[in-house]
Protein backbone atom coordinates (compact mmCIF):
# COMPACT_ATOMS: atom_id res chain seq x y z
CA UNK A 1 0.00 0.00 0.00
CA UNK A 2 1.14 3.35 -0.92
CA UNK A 3 0.43 7.13 1.10
CA UNK A 4 -1.53 7.83 -2.11
CA UNK A 5 -3.82 5.03 -1.71
CA UNK A 6 -5.18 6.83 1.51
CA UNK A 7 -8.08 8.58 2.37
CA UNK A 8 -6.34 11.31 3.49
CA UNK A 9 -6.45 15.11 1.60
CA UNK A 10 -4.49 15.55 -1.91
CA UNK A 11 -2.73 18.14 -0.08
CA UNK A 12 -1.27 16.12 2.02
CA UNK A 13 -0.78 13.30 -0.42
CA UNK A 14 1.11 15.98 -2.60
CA UNK A 15 3.36 16.72 0.56
CA UNK A 16 4.35 13.35 1.39
CA UNK A 17 5.47 12.66 -2.13
CA UNK A 18 7.40 15.86 -2.39
CA UNK A 19 9.41 14.54 0.85
CA UNK A 20 9.77 11.67 -0.69
CA UNK A 21 7.52 9.25 1.50
CA UNK A 22 5.91 7.01 -0.75
CA UNK A 23 5.49 4.06 0.95
CA UNK A 24 4.31 3.90 4.99
CA UNK A 25 6.86 1.98 6.93
CA UNK A 26 5.43 -1.31 9.27
CA UNK A 27 4.25 1.27 12.49
CA UNK A 28 3.04 3.84 10.18
CA UNK A 29 1.07 1.34 8.05
CA UNK A 30 -0.10 -0.58 11.27
CA UNK A 31 -0.87 2.64 12.87
CA UNK A 32 -2.99 5.03 10.04
CA UNK A 33 -5.33 3.78 9.17
CA UNK A 34 -7.15 2.80 13.09
CA UNK A 35 -5.95 6.36 13.81
CA UNK A 36 -8.38 7.68 10.71
CA UNK A 37 -11.35 5.31 11.89
CA UNK A 38 -11.38 7.13 15.33
CA UNK A 39 -9.58 4.11 17.44
CA UNK A 40 -7.52 4.22 20.46
CA UNK A 41 -3.66 2.81 19.90
CA UNK A 42 -1.15 1.50 22.26
CA UNK A 43 2.00 1.37 19.86
CA UNK A 44 5.33 -0.37 21.17
CA UNK A 45 7.76 0.26 18.06
CA UNK A 46 11.45 0.71 18.45
CA UNK A 47 12.95 3.91 17.89
CA UNK A 48 13.86 4.97 13.52
CA UNK A 49 10.59 2.76 12.60
CA UNK A 50 9.14 6.03 11.35
CA UNK A 51 6.68 6.29 14.70
CA UNK A 52 6.24 10.36 14.42
CA UNK A 53 4.85 10.30 11.09
CA UNK A 54 2.71 7.87 12.09
CA UNK A 55 0.77 9.92 14.09
CA UNK A 56 1.43 13.20 12.45
CA UNK A 57 -0.23 12.01 9.21
CA UNK A 58 -4.00 10.67 10.49
CA UNK A 59 -3.73 13.47 13.44
CA UNK A 60 -3.36 16.22 10.67
CA UNK A 61 -6.44 14.79 8.49
CA UNK A 62 -8.29 14.45 11.55
CA UNK A 63 -8.18 18.17 12.34
CA UNK A 64 -8.84 18.76 8.87
CA UNK A 65 -11.74 16.81 8.40
CA UNK A 66 -12.77 18.64 11.85
CA UNK A 67 -12.30 22.14 10.73
CA UNK A 68 -15.37 21.15 8.17
CA UNK A 69 -17.57 21.31 10.99
CA UNK A 70 -18.29 24.75 13.32
CA UNK A 71 -15.56 24.81 16.37
CA UNK A 72 -14.31 27.15 18.82
CA UNK A 73 -11.35 29.46 17.59
CA UNK A 74 -8.94 28.48 20.23
CA UNK A 75 -9.79 24.78 20.34
CA UNK A 76 -6.72 22.88 20.66
CA UNK A 77 -7.58 19.88 18.42
CA UNK A 78 -4.17 17.59 19.20
CA UNK A 79 -2.11 17.71 22.18
CA UNK A 80 0.95 15.69 21.66
CA UNK A 81 2.83 14.86 25.26
CA UNK A 82 7.11 14.45 25.48
CA UNK A 83 9.47 13.98 27.61
CA UNK A 84 12.12 16.97 26.38
CA UNK A 85 12.48 19.88 24.45
CA UNK A 86 14.34 18.59 21.54
CA UNK A 87 11.81 16.56 20.95
CA UNK A 88 8.45 18.83 20.98
CA UNK A 89 10.54 21.20 18.93
CA UNK A 90 11.72 17.74 16.24
CA UNK A 91 7.87 16.74 16.32
CA UNK A 92 6.50 20.17 15.86
CA UNK A 93 8.81 20.51 12.54
CA UNK A 94 7.53 17.38 11.25
CA UNK A 95 4.38 18.68 11.34
CA UNK A 96 5.07 21.76 9.70
CA UNK A 97 6.92 19.98 6.78
CA UNK A 98 3.74 17.58 6.28
CA UNK A 99 1.53 20.57 6.81
CA UNK A 100 3.33 22.91 4.80
CA UNK A 101 0.21 22.64 2.05
CA UNK A 102 -2.76 22.78 4.38
CA UNK A 103 -3.94 25.76 6.96
CA UNK A 104 -3.20 24.31 10.34
CA UNK A 105 -1.65 26.03 13.11
CA UNK A 106 0.99 24.23 15.12
CA UNK A 107 2.70 25.19 18.15
CA UNK A 108 5.58 23.63 20.72
CA UNK A 109 5.57 24.67 24.01
CA UNK A 110 8.53 24.42 26.00
CA UNK A 111 10.15 25.65 29.03
CA UNK A 112 13.78 27.04 29.32
CA UNK A 113 13.06 29.48 26.94
CA UNK A 114 10.57 32.74 27.50
CA UNK A 115 7.30 32.19 27.37
CA UNK A 116 5.50 35.57 25.75
CA UNK A 117 6.07 34.04 22.19
CA UNK A 118 4.45 30.75 23.03
CA UNK A 119 1.57 33.10 24.90
CA UNK A 120 1.31 34.59 21.43
CA UNK A 121 0.91 31.66 19.63
CA UNK A 122 -1.85 30.15 21.45
CA UNK A 123 -3.79 33.08 21.90
CA UNK A 124 -3.66 33.91 17.70
CA UNK A 125 -5.47 30.20 17.84
CA UNK A 126 -3.78 27.06 17.04
CA UNK A 127 -4.72 23.06 15.94
CA UNK A 128 -2.02 21.26 17.66
CA UNK A 129 -0.35 21.72 20.63
CA UNK A 130 3.44 19.84 21.09
CA UNK A 131 3.94 20.08 24.88
CA UNK A 132 6.72 18.98 27.61
CA UNK A 133 4.39 18.82 30.96
CA UNK A 134 6.29 21.52 32.82
CA UNK A 135 5.40 24.29 30.71
CA UNK A 136 1.87 23.08 29.70
CA UNK A 137 0.78 23.04 33.57
CA UNK A 138 2.27 26.44 33.42
CA UNK A 139 -0.07 27.53 31.04
CA UNK A 140 -3.18 25.86 31.49
CA UNK A 141 -2.87 27.51 35.20
CA UNK A 142 -2.74 31.19 33.49
CA UNK A 143 -5.65 30.41 31.26
CA UNK A 144 -3.33 30.75 28.29
CA UNK A 145 -3.67 27.45 26.85
CA UNK A 146 -7.56 25.35 26.94
CA UNK A 147 -7.37 21.85 26.49
CA UNK A 148 -10.97 21.08 27.58
CA UNK A 149 -12.15 20.86 23.64
CA UNK A 150 -8.94 18.27 23.14
CA UNK A 151 -10.27 15.38 20.63
CA UNK A 152 -7.17 13.44 20.18
CA UNK A 153 -4.52 13.32 22.98
CA UNK A 154 -0.68 11.60 22.04
CA UNK A 155 1.73 10.32 24.10
CA UNK A 156 4.82 10.18 23.13
CA UNK A 157 8.06 8.56 24.19
CA UNK A 158 6.04 7.35 27.14
CA UNK A 159 8.51 5.37 28.64
CA UNK A 160 10.74 7.89 28.81
CA UNK A 161 8.28 10.03 30.72
CA UNK A 162 7.93 7.91 33.26
CA UNK A 163 11.88 7.24 33.89
CA UNK A 164 11.69 10.97 34.34
CA UNK A 165 8.69 11.01 36.80
CA UNK A 166 5.84 12.28 35.19
CA UNK A 167 3.51 9.90 35.99
CA UNK A 168 1.68 12.36 38.48
CA UNK A 169 1.58 14.88 35.32
CA UNK A 170 0.32 12.48 33.03
CA UNK A 171 -2.50 11.41 35.06
CA UNK A 172 -3.23 15.12 36.64
CA UNK A 173 -3.63 16.15 32.49
CA UNK A 174 -6.79 13.98 32.34
CA UNK A 175 -8.62 16.22 34.52
CA UNK A 176 -8.19 19.14 31.89
CA UNK A 177 -9.29 16.91 28.85
CA UNK A 178 -12.93 15.49 28.00
CA UNK A 179 -13.53 11.92 28.70
CA UNK A 180 -14.37 11.22 25.28
CA UNK A 181 -11.53 11.89 23.47
CA UNK A 182 -8.98 9.63 20.90
CA UNK A 183 -5.96 8.52 23.05
CA UNK A 184 -2.76 7.59 21.02
CA UNK A 185 0.11 6.12 23.50
CA UNK A 186 3.64 5.60 22.00
CA UNK A 187 6.48 3.77 23.71
CA UNK A 188 9.94 2.21 22.58
CA UNK A 189 9.73 -0.28 25.48
CA UNK A 190 7.09 -1.84 27.57
CA UNK A 191 6.93 -3.50 30.88
CA UNK A 192 4.21 -3.89 34.06
CA UNK A 193 4.49 0.19 34.97
CA UNK A 194 3.91 1.12 31.18
CA UNK A 195 0.83 -1.59 30.88
CA UNK A 196 -0.29 0.05 33.68
CA UNK A 197 -0.74 3.26 32.27
CA UNK A 198 -1.55 2.68 29.10
CA UNK A 199 -4.90 0.75 30.39
CA UNK A 200 -5.91 3.18 32.19
CA UNK A 201 -6.02 6.09 29.21
CA UNK A 202 -6.34 3.61 26.15
CA UNK A 203 -10.12 2.79 26.13
CA UNK A 204 -10.46 -1.20 23.51
CA UNK A 205 -7.07 0.12 21.97
CA UNK A 206 -5.84 -1.04 19.15
CA UNK A 207 -2.11 -2.53 20.50
CA UNK A 208 0.85 -2.60 17.90
CA UNK A 209 4.09 -3.99 18.41
CA UNK A 210 7.11 -3.98 15.97
CA UNK A 211 10.01 -6.08 16.46
CA UNK A 212 9.17 -7.40 19.64
CA UNK A 213 11.87 -9.84 19.64
CA UNK A 214 15.06 -7.56 19.24
CA UNK A 215 14.48 -3.82 20.37
CA UNK A 216 17.43 -2.60 18.28
CA UNK A 217 16.96 -1.98 14.02
CA UNK A 218 18.58 -4.32 12.27
CA UNK A 219 20.06 -2.26 9.97
CA UNK A 220 22.65 -1.20 12.46
CA UNK A 221 26.40 -2.75 12.97
CA UNK A 222 27.32 -3.10 16.53
CA UNK A 223 30.99 -3.71 17.73
CA UNK A 224 32.41 -3.16 21.29
CA UNK A 225 36.30 -2.48 21.97
CA UNK A 226 38.05 -3.58 25.08
CA UNK A 227 39.66 -0.33 26.10
CA UNK A 228 41.16 1.09 29.15
CA UNK A 229 39.12 4.22 30.17
CA UNK A 230 42.01 6.53 30.72
CA UNK A 231 42.73 5.21 26.49
CA UNK A 232 39.05 5.75 25.34
CA UNK A 233 40.22 9.32 23.98
CA UNK A 234 42.73 7.83 21.34
CA UNK A 235 40.58 5.36 20.32
CA UNK A 236 37.88 8.29 19.49
CA UNK A 237 40.43 10.48 17.80
CA UNK A 238 41.03 7.64 15.92
CA UNK A 239 37.43 6.82 15.07
CA UNK A 240 36.80 10.11 13.83
CA UNK A 241 40.13 10.95 11.93
CA UNK A 242 39.21 7.15 10.00
CA UNK A 243 35.75 8.83 9.03
CA UNK A 244 36.07 12.24 8.49
CA UNK A 245 32.62 12.54 6.59
CA UNK A 246 30.81 10.97 8.79
CA UNK A 247 28.45 12.53 11.35
CA UNK A 248 28.96 11.02 14.57
CA UNK A 249 27.12 11.19 18.15
CA UNK A 250 29.45 10.55 21.07
CA UNK A 251 27.91 9.10 24.08
CA UNK A 252 28.70 9.96 27.81
CA UNK A 253 27.94 9.14 31.03
CA UNK A 254 28.10 12.77 32.92
CA UNK A 255 28.28 16.08 31.55
CA UNK A 256 31.79 16.77 33.14
CA UNK A 257 32.76 13.88 31.01
CA UNK A 258 31.29 15.29 27.95
CA UNK A 259 33.31 18.75 28.55
CA UNK A 260 36.46 16.78 29.28
CA UNK A 261 36.26 14.88 25.98
CA UNK A 262 35.14 17.75 24.11
CA UNK A 263 38.79 19.36 25.11
CA UNK A 264 40.36 15.95 24.36
CA UNK A 265 39.43 16.59 21.03
CA UNK A 266 40.16 20.36 20.83
CA UNK A 267 43.76 19.23 21.68
CA UNK A 268 44.13 16.79 18.48
CA UNK A 269 42.39 19.57 16.05
CA UNK A 270 38.83 17.80 16.16
CA UNK A 271 36.55 20.18 16.67
CA UNK A 272 33.17 19.16 18.54
CA UNK A 273 30.16 20.65 20.67
CA UNK A 274 28.68 19.00 23.80
CA UNK A 275 24.96 19.18 24.66
CA UNK A 276 24.31 18.30 28.64
CA UNK A 277 21.92 19.99 31.30
CA UNK A 278 24.13 22.48 31.75
CA UNK A 279 23.77 23.61 28.01
CA UNK A 280 21.35 26.60 27.70
CA UNK A 281 18.52 25.79 25.73
CA UNK A 282 18.96 27.79 22.82
CA UNK A 283 22.28 26.54 23.10
CA UNK A 284 21.19 22.96 22.36
CA UNK A 285 18.69 24.16 19.37
CA UNK A 286 21.52 25.82 17.83
CA UNK A 287 23.61 22.86 18.11
CA UNK A 288 21.51 20.51 16.83
CA UNK A 289 21.04 22.81 13.90
CA UNK A 290 24.76 23.09 12.95
CA UNK A 291 24.86 18.83 13.61
CA UNK A 292 21.88 18.24 11.55
CA UNK A 293 23.11 20.73 8.48
CA UNK A 294 26.44 18.63 8.53
CA UNK A 295 28.47 22.46 10.05
CA UNK A 296 29.45 20.19 12.71
CA UNK A 297 30.46 16.58 12.90
CA UNK A 298 30.51 15.33 16.10
CA UNK A 299 28.04 15.63 18.78
CA UNK A 300 29.41 14.46 22.85
CA UNK A 301 26.23 14.40 24.74
CA UNK A 302 24.95 13.02 27.63
CA UNK A 303 21.52 10.47 28.20
CA UNK A 304 19.80 14.11 27.26
CA UNK A 305 19.83 13.40 23.48
CA UNK A 306 19.69 9.55 23.50
CA UNK A 307 15.18 9.79 22.92
CA UNK A 308 13.42 10.81 19.53
CA UNK A 309 16.11 12.85 18.39
CA UNK A 310 15.95 12.62 14.77
CA UNK A 311 19.03 14.13 13.08
CA UNK A 312 19.62 11.99 9.12
CA UNK A 313 22.68 10.51 8.39
CA UNK A 314 24.67 9.71 11.48
CA UNK A 315 26.89 7.62 10.26
CA UNK A 316 28.50 6.40 13.96
CA UNK A 317 26.76 6.56 17.53
CA UNK A 318 29.81 6.08 19.90
CA UNK A 319 29.22 4.84 23.41
CA UNK A 320 32.15 6.37 24.73
CA UNK A 321 30.63 5.51 28.11
CA UNK A 322 28.50 2.49 28.49
CA UNK A 323 25.75 3.25 30.02
CA UNK A 324 24.43 1.73 33.42
CA UNK A 325 20.68 0.97 32.19
CA UNK A 326 20.72 -1.39 29.18
CA UNK A 327 17.77 0.62 27.88
CA UNK A 328 20.03 3.57 27.33
CA UNK A 329 22.03 1.52 25.08
CA UNK A 330 19.06 0.88 22.43
CA UNK A 331 17.69 4.72 22.79
CA UNK A 332 21.46 5.76 21.93
CA UNK A 333 21.98 3.56 19.25
CA UNK A 334 18.52 4.43 17.51
CA UNK A 335 19.95 7.60 16.61
CA UNK A 336 21.86 5.78 13.48
CA UNK A 337 20.23 3.16 11.45
CA UNK A 338 17.14 5.69 11.00
CA UNK A 339 14.62 4.32 8.30
CA UNK A 340 16.25 2.38 5.50
CA UNK A 341 19.87 3.87 6.53
CA UNK A 342 23.00 2.15 7.33
CA UNK A 343 24.30 2.92 10.56
CA UNK A 344 27.14 1.69 12.86
CA UNK A 345 27.36 1.67 16.72
CA UNK A 346 30.59 1.37 18.43
CA UNK A 347 31.03 1.20 22.24
CA UNK A 348 34.58 1.50 24.17
CA UNK A 349 34.11 -0.79 27.36
CA UNK A 350 36.76 -0.42 29.84
CA UNK A 351 36.98 -3.33 32.47
CA UNK A 352 35.27 -1.69 34.92
CA UNK A 353 32.07 -1.99 32.65
CA UNK A 354 31.78 -5.17 31.63
CA UNK A 355 28.88 -5.84 33.98
CA UNK A 356 27.12 -2.91 31.96
CA UNK A 357 27.90 -4.85 28.43
CA UNK A 358 26.52 -7.98 29.68
CA UNK A 359 23.25 -6.34 30.89
CA UNK A 360 22.87 -4.87 27.59
CA UNK A 361 23.83 -8.29 25.70
CA UNK A 362 21.02 -9.84 27.89
CA UNK A 363 18.53 -7.05 27.18
CA UNK A 364 18.90 -6.83 23.56
CA UNK A 365 19.11 -10.68 23.43
CA UNK A 366 22.07 -10.19 21.15
CA UNK A 367 25.53 -10.94 21.55
CA UNK A 368 27.89 -7.42 20.46
CA UNK A 369 30.60 -8.57 18.10
CA UNK A 370 33.82 -7.72 19.57
CA UNK A 371 36.55 -5.78 17.77
CA UNK A 372 39.87 -7.54 18.27
CA UNK A 373 42.91 -4.99 18.92
CA UNK A 374 45.90 -6.60 19.06
CA UNK A 375 48.61 -5.58 21.50
CA UNK A 376 50.80 -3.81 18.75
CA UNK A 377 47.63 -2.08 17.21
CA UNK A 378 46.56 -0.92 20.32
CA UNK A 379 50.03 0.90 21.15
CA UNK A 380 50.23 2.03 17.45
CA UNK A 381 46.73 4.15 17.82
CA UNK A 382 47.85 5.58 21.47
CA UNK A 383 51.45 6.41 19.70
CA UNK A 384 49.62 7.92 16.58
CA UNK A 385 47.94 10.33 18.73
CA UNK A 386 48.01 13.69 17.96
CA UNK A 387 47.44 14.40 21.68
CA UNK A 388 50.95 15.34 23.12
CA UNK A 389 49.24 15.86 26.56
CA UNK A 390 50.88 12.65 28.60
CA UNK A 391 54.21 13.21 26.99
CA UNK A 392 55.74 14.96 29.63
CA UNK A 393 59.46 15.08 28.35
CA UNK A 394 58.36 16.47 25.17
CA UNK A 395 56.66 19.07 26.84
CA UNK A 396 59.30 19.98 28.93
CA UNK A 397 61.94 19.71 26.39
CA UNK A 398 59.51 22.95 24.58
CA UNK A 399 59.37 24.37 27.66
CA UNK A 400 63.73 24.11 27.89
CA UNK A 401 63.87 25.66 24.59
CA UNK A 402 61.90 28.43 25.03
CA UNK A 403 63.52 29.51 28.23
CA UNK A 404 67.03 28.68 26.60
CA UNK A 405 67.32 25.85 29.18
CA UNK A 406 68.99 22.49 28.68
CA UNK A 407 67.78 20.91 31.97
CA UNK A 408 66.10 17.41 31.22
CA UNK A 409 63.82 15.12 33.80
Amino acid sequence: MKFKDYKIAPEIKERLEALGWNRPTDIQFKAIKPILDGEDVLAIAQTGTGKTASFVIPTLELILQNKQSKYAKKTVHTLVMVPTRELAKQIEEVYKDVARHIKVKVAAIYGGVEQDQQIAQLNNGVDVVISTPGRMFDLIAQKHLDISGLKVLVLDEADHMLDLGFIKDIKDVMRHIPKKRQTLFFSATINKKIKELAYDLVRNAIRIQISPKNPVAKNIEHSVAFVEMDDKRFFLENLIKENEEQKLIVFVRTKVRAERVKKAMERVAIEAETIHGDVEQKDRFSILSKFKSGECKVLITTDVAARGIDIPGVGYVVNYDLPEEPENYVHRVGRTGRGKEKGWAIAFCSPQEKEYLEAIEEYTGNEIEVYEISKMEYKSIIDDSDDGSDDWQSLLNKANEEFGTKDKW
